[in-house]
């Protein structure tokens, strides 16, 4: 087949032409990509607080270059935001501190951080920002989400009226934190006005136990390592770290990040300098104030620490801070099913408020029972417990007496139940059980933890009782378990138990039982030795 001349300049003409459409649509999308960095740039720069419609920001910083920070480098993107989060609305120095760092870096972003909206209102300069983190029905989600406000490298926590003196303060943070590589040390810290201000502070969290353990650092030489500090200080952390954490600005802001970064296995570098200058020391201008300061503290502390599931602080100086039941109000878990209390499906243990009120509970009815005669033992799983700890069983619920039929009238607090509970001088209810023929004690009104009291009597050398419950440590045992009864340590006292425990529990629980712990129920939920 042969081509004319016009099919062939017709054909040439076709293929120059797609060409053309070809490099010019090139050149198009390469204009429409630059405009689009452009304007993603500009948005980064100029996007307020308080009402974000893009994404996550590139943990780099605005600039894109990683190496950027700051001072010579501010064309190239700060790495730093500065983000206080820990304010009074009555008093404050808020404006004094954002002023500070912007006067010496004025490249930095600044952002405080509030609950709700601040009243009276918050006097920022240029420069910084205030986020909300309560939501609005007319905001879009991520207005009020902090990891959406926040597109540099770093974060540099501070405290109310401290401030920025050397601009190359933050630098040498940002050195010590980059020298660590990936290693255990993830924040480091810098004290206010004098390193004997800030204390560092070993912090072990055992979310089993429900506690949180703080014990004196060994203090030493320039950038000491632990894992809690405790005192006024500036805290610098990567704001991926920050994010990855289930309450990144939970208040006390310190108190909520150092427990979740002990939980990581995170350690904080606390350094002798520099030292952050601090003007407005004592923070507070009146004694009204710092009490109500203080109120404010203690109240969102107890928030933080029931909704991290701690119930207990142990403190450095040995002190004791409770936050779960007590006297005046409900015990911690409700109704037990199938034997197997609800904090055991979360894998905790008993909380330890309610073993301490356990503890006093058992301590009260001994006292009683002992003044007025009556011959008890401990029984079932409360023996258990003070064969293997001379405690209460670390996840048990009630504690469990055998007493003497016959001796009932000897006690004032048990003769006259039949009839109706009674409430004691201290407190304590007394009552007959509904559930069975036994009686129970009860730590207070409001409060059902509880200890048992189950009557036996003798017959034939056997000790037996008239009606019986479904598990299967209530069974009838010979008399001579009981002469003599021997002392035994339990829950801080001296307490009375069968002679020959070993031989008593096995005929109750099973061969074995002391060694080989178990939860109630294993068919409900099983005890993972391994972790013990």
């Amino acid at each position: 087949m042969r081509i004319s001349l016009c099919q062939g300049l017709l054909t040439g003409a076709i293929i120059l032409n797609l060409l053309i459409l070809y490099y010019v649509s090139r050149a198009q999308q390469k204009m429409m990509d630059k405009r689009k960095e452009l304007g993603r740039g500009a948005r980064r720069a100029s996007l307020p607080a308080s009402g974000l419609a893009g994404g996550l920001g590139m943990l780099a910083g605005a600039g894109g270059d990683p190496g950027a920070i700051g001072g010579e480098g501010h064309s190239r993107g700060p790495r730093v935001t500065v983000l206080l989060r820990e304010f009074e609305n009555f008093e404050n120095y808020i404006g004094d501190v954002a002023n500070s760092f912007l006067r010496q870096r004025p490249e930095l972003p600044f952002l405080a951080v509030a609950d709700v909206l601040p009243y009276p209102p918050l006097v920022l300069p240029e420069g910084a920002r205030l986020l909300v983190l309560s939501p609005s029905p007319d905001q879009p989600p991520q207005a009020h989400r902090p990891e959406f406000h926040v597109q540099t490298e770093f974060v540099l926590l501070v405290p109310d009226g401290v401030e920025l003196e050397q601009h190359r303060s933050i630098e040498r943070l940002i050195r010590e934190l980059e020298g660590e590589g990936g290693g255990p040390v993830r924040l480091v810290a810098a004290p206010v006005l004098a390193r004997s201000a800030v204390h560092c502070l070993h912090l072990r969290v055992n979310l089993r136990e429900w506690t949180a353990t703080y014990s004196p650092a060994a203090s030493g030489s320039s950038g000491s390592v632990c894992t809690a500090l405790r005192g006024d200080a500036v805290v610098l952390m990567r704001t991926e770290d920050l994010f990855n954490l289930s309450v990144p600005l939970g208040r006390p802001l310190f108190s909520s990040l150092f427990v979740q970064t002990a939980l990581r296995g995170w350690k904080v570098k606390l350094l002798e300098c520099p030292c952050f200058s601090a003007n407005h020391r004592p923070l507070f201008s009146s004694a009204h104030n710092q009490w109500k300061a203080d109120t404010r503290l203690k109240e969102a502390t107890g928030r933080l620490m029931r909704s991290f599931g701690l119930k207990r602080l142990l403190l450095p100086e040995g002190k004791e801070q409770w936050y779960g039941c007590g006297k005046e109000t409900a015990r911690c878990f409700g109704t037990v099913q199938d034997d197997t209390p609800d904090y055991l499906y979360l894998d905790r243990w008993t909380p330890p408020c309610c073993l301490r009120a356990l503890r006093e509970t058992t301590k009260y009815v001994i006292n009683i029972l002992e003044t007025s005669g009556v011959r008890y033992w401990l029984e079932g799983g409360t023996l258990l417990g003070a064969v293997r700890h001379q405690d209460i069983i670390p996840w048990d619920y009630d504690v469990d007496l055998g007493i003497y039929l016959e001796d009932v009238p000897n006690c004032d607090h048990l003769k006259n139940l039949d009839s109706g509970s009674l409430v004691d001088a201290n407190g304590y209810v007394w009552e007959r059980a509904v559930e069975g023929d036994f009686y129970r004690v009860q730590y207070s009104e409001a409060n059902h933890l509880h200890v048992d009291l189950w009557p036996f009597y003798p017959r034939n050398g056997v000790m037996t009782k008239d009606t019986w419950t479904e598990h299967k440590q209530d069974v009838e045992f010979p008399e001579h378990f009981l002469q003599p009864l021997v002392p035994m340590s339990f829950a801080g006292v001296t307490a009375y138990g069968p002679n020959n425990h070993r031989a008593f529990l096995e005929l109750k629980f099973g061969e074995g039982v002391i060694e080989n712990p178990q939860y109630p129920n294993p068919a409900k939920k099983r005890l993972d030795r391994s972790k013990l």
